[in-house]
């Protein structure tokens, strides 16, 4: 059973933030519960029972095309935009970091640590006030600090980007890389598909 996440409590599992989530943060798309499921590495039983729930409440609209049902935020309830902006602040690194770091060259690894990895896993605290990021790689300065202003637009918080080379994250004799290694780390999705 996973950890009960701290990020946004009110919510009944760490599974329904990340989905409401991807679909508040990309809401001129559509997608398929297949592809939610993969997305959400999650059984595509689970995500359609969450589906059928978020549906019924009309916070996502459904359309069937034969036997595909897709899916996508409704902008129309009155709990959108309220709702949008506490899931960017809250799982919106999941759902907005692959996208961003994807399209930039020289990433080998990425993750999320500190405050917001603690929470996400569960363990008590304050809010994150901003969001920490591991780059493993050779990426360009310029490029993330380009996608992590991006980030802080969609996220509303700031985001600090730390590179690393491959060999150091590897050695682990690093006293901060130790520390990092130490706490909770988010891994990001770094394929940029849809899956």
């Amino acid at each position: 059973m996973q950890a009960r996440s701290r990020l946004l409590p009110l919510l009944r599992s760490p599974l329904v933030g990340e989905l409401l989530a991807w679909l508040f943060l990309h809401p001129e798309e559509s997608y398929s519960v297949t592809e939610l499921a993969g997305r959400l590495q999650a059984s595509q039983s689970t995500v359609s029972r969450e589906v059928d729930r978020l549906a019924e409440s009309e916070l996502v609209r459904e359309e069937r095309r034969g036997n595909l049902r897709l899916l996508r935020a409704n902008p129309d309830n009155p709990l959108a935009r309220p709702l949008g902006e506490l899931l960017a602040l809250t799982y919106g690194p999941a759902a907005v970091l692959g996208e961003l770091l994807a399209a930039v060259d020289g990433i080998d690894e990425a993750y999320v640590y500190g405050s917001w990895a603690a929470r996400y896993a569960g363990e008590e605290g304050p809010p994150p006030r901003d969001i920490d990021v591991l780059i493993v790689g050779t990426a360009d300065e310029d490029d993330l600090n380009d996608a992590a202003r991006a980030a802080e637009g969609q996220l509303g918080r700031e985001v600090n980007i730390h590179r690393v080379s491959a060999r150091a994250w590897q050695a682990g004799n690093d006293p901060f890389l130790t520390s990092v290694r130490a706490r909770p780390l988010y891994p990001i999705d770094l394929s940029g598909d849809d899956r």
